[in-house]
């Protein structure tokens, strides 16, 4: 399934030099994944239930074009790799301006984390079929 979030810049993501300061990119990555679990009905109250929340290890961001207040962005989600037993994962994120100019890719390395264990487990079924749904980058990696 493809997953495409739209993302409206606001006066406060722009620096000094009036473009998207570099953390907004890190927000709006955050924002498309969220999204995705509670369209996918990985809800707060779902992983609260399960005991259960996403951790990051890794998120890197690749700054290909500078966006710029009023600029239409959108953003792709596909998962890069996760574990046979979904405990961990990466993901990717391209995020376009004005439609088709790819403005930054970001990849992020994640996992399942027991919220009371403080320990990585493997998530209940509902997370691995929203999981198993999303689109695979062309370099995905089944572990």
């Amino acid at each position: 399934m493809e997953y495409v979030k739209n993302v409206e810049i606001r006066w406060s993501d722009l620096d000094p030099n009036f473009h998207l300061r570099h953390s907004a990119y890190y927000d709006f990555g955050a924002y498309c994944r969220i999204c995705f679990l509670f369209d996918n009905g990985v809800t707060d109250n779902v992983m609260k239930a399960h005991s259960i929340g996403p951790v990051l290890f890794r998120e890197e961001c690749f700054f290909k074009r500078e966006i710029v207040f009023g600029d239409k962005i959108t953003i792709n989600l596909k998962l890069k790799s996760v574990a046979k037993d979904c405990r961990k994962f990466s993901m990717q994120h391209e995020i376009f301006k004005n439609d088709n100019t790819l403005a930054a890719a970001l990849i992020i390395d994640a996992a399942w984390m027991h919220t009371r264990l403080r320990k990585i487990i493997t998530p209940p079924e509902i997370i691995i079929k929203s999981l198993d749904v999303l689109d695979k980058t062309e370099d995905f990696i089944a572990n």
